[in-house]
């Protein structure tokens, strides 16, 4: 597993602030111990340092993965967040959506959020943010990128885009296979 370069670890942190803003550091430095992002085969693992130093013990040929893969990066050079990377990012996001029951299984099966199945929203959400997805209960099923701002929501029409998807927990079922 090699360090990311500068470019790429900008790119990561880029796309990791639009979703959980200043909060990024403190998923590197936790009470726990310390954390980091080590990159293998495009992919990008969330790591401690203390099981970094077991998994360099093991050929880079027979190591998998070690942490946790929060995405990847494409051709391109943009980096795609994955829905591993929820449990990480729901506790530090500032802005969230929840969904109302009936909108949740719609969700779920990859489709966008619309006004009739928002719950609520957190006050003063710009447009185009990143936003976790939860459900009434407060549970995260996802996150996604609000298409219109808290003010906007208000005034709209009921089968307007509110949140567009960009991953859910149906994932696991879905692209089992691509994820690890």
């Amino acid at each position: 597993m090699k360090v990311l370069s500068e470019t790429r670890t900008r790119v990561l942190f880029e796309k990791l602030t639009k979703y959980i803003g200043v909060n990024v550091k403190l998923l590197i430095d936790r009470p726990d111990g310390t954390y980091c992002f080590r990159e293998k085969k495009d992919r990008v693992y969330y790591i401690s340092e203390r099981l970094l130093q077991l998994a360099q013990t093991v050929k880079p040929d027979h190591l998998i993965s070690a942490g946790t893969c929060f995405g990847k990066f494409t051709k391109t050079n943009k980096f795609r967040l994955h829905i591993t990377a929820l449990a990480y990012i729901a506790p530090y996001a500032p802005y969230k959506i929840w969904v109302k029951p009936s909108a949740e299984q719609q969700f779920l099966y990859g489709n966008h959020v619309i006004k009739s199945g928002l719950g609520r929203i957190t006050e003063n959400t710009p447009k185009h943010q990143g936003v976790v997805i939860n459900t009434m209960s407060d549970i995260p099923i996802g996150f996604g990128v609000v298409a219109r701002s808290t003010t906007e929501c208000r005034h709209a029409d009921p089968l307007a885009t509110i949140a567009f998807h960009q991953a859910d927990i149906g994932e696991y079922i879905r692209s089992e296979d691509t994820l690890v």
